[in-house]
């Protein structure tokens, strides 16, 4: 094979990024070396890797699915040969690089990272939020070491441990009269206006929900934050749909809003910690996730989970 791992990495960044332009300006390298390696690429696949849009980007053909599908598991193994060299001794590396599902930073990891460097001294902690495309490029490329996101979506191709499951559930205005109830519907919720959480196959999974009972709501609102999603719910503009609650005090609920558990019956994501160091995992990546499955423990699932009380038993991965 004529290709290099660099020529590689500069096609997997084009995919991720969605045009050369987008991939030549992060990775700060001109055009022509990104072209360059597409070329070299399409030669040792035997086809075009992508359909290039004027003005549009790119997006990836049948031949580039499968070899971005090579690539990365490829990208995988430099990155863990890399920080296997790096951490040959059981010892904190400088830096901890964590990736998180966007929302979780807020909602708890801030407290997590406390915890954390209470345990393990002064290190720096470099915490990247992004969606779920975002966190499956960052294992691959060895960006970080470990990722703590929801199983939806596709599979990480790496070592994966459970935490807990955490059920969809509503969040509605004060003054909504569903509030005063116990636990909702999705019949009823598909009634009223909806705020989504717009995140690559985070929406898919919460529009799902609707779509298992035959009641798809109208979206009132898009947004790809949590925050505004709460503002938005708060303000009136519709209910929503979520998994987390917030367990850090630094970013409760305002009075404006209400979170009431879902009577039917759906499925539950699993929050998970990824890494891609299977069973070698370096000692400063087994004391993080310890310290996360004992947080959740501690919490307890009435400080996570928005359920009904018969079905807490049953959302602890320990």
């Amino acid at each position: 094979m004529q290709l290099s791992l660099r020529q590689i990495r500069y096609v997997a960044e084009v995919a991720r990024a969605g045009s050369i332009q987008g991939a030549s300006r992060s990775l700060a390298i001109s055009q022509s070396s990104i072209l360059a390696a597409i070329e070299r690429a399409e030669d040792e696949a035997g086809g075009a890797l992508f359909d290039r849009r004027p003005a549009r980007g790119v997006t990836v053909t049948p031949v580039g699915e499968r070899f971005l599908l090579a690539a990365r598991a490829l990208l995988a193994a430099e990155g863990e040969f890399e920080r296997a060299i790096d951490t040959l001794a059981e010892t904190t590396p400088p830096t901890v690089r964590i990736g998180c599902f966007e929302p979780f930073g807020p909602l708890f990891m801030t407290s997590i990272i406390r915890r954390y460097l209470d345990e393990v001294g002064q290190v720096e902690v470099s915490l990247m939020g992004g969606d779920q495309s975002e966190m499956h490029a960052w294992l691959a490329s060895g960006a970080v070491d470990v990722v703590v996101a929801y199983d939806i979506g596709p599979a990480f191709a790496a070592s994966c441990t459970p935490v807990c499951g955490v059920p969809t559930h509503a969040i509605l205005p004060a003054e909504d009269p569903l509030s005063e109830r116990i636990a909702v519907t999705i019949a009823e919720l598909a009634e009223r206006p909806l705020v989504l959480l717009d995140l690559p196959h985070t929406s898919h999974f919460l529009l799902a929900v609707f779509d298992l009972y035959g009641r798809r709501p109208r979206v009132q609102m898009r947004t790809r934050t949590y925050e505004t999603v709460r503002s938005a719910v708060a303000t009136g503009l519709g209910c929503s749909v979520l998994n987390m609650r917030p367990l850090s005090s630094a970013s409760p609920d305002g009075r404006g809003l209400v979170r009431r558990p879902i009577l039917d019956e759906l499925p539950t994501p699993t929050l998970m910690v990824a890494d891609i160091y299977g069973e070698h995992k370096p000692l400063f990546v087994r004391r993080l996730i310890d310290l996360i499955r004992r947080f959740f423990a501690e919490v307890g699932p009435r400080g996570f989970a928005v359920t009904l009380p018969e079905r807490e038993a049953k959302l602890l991965r320990l």
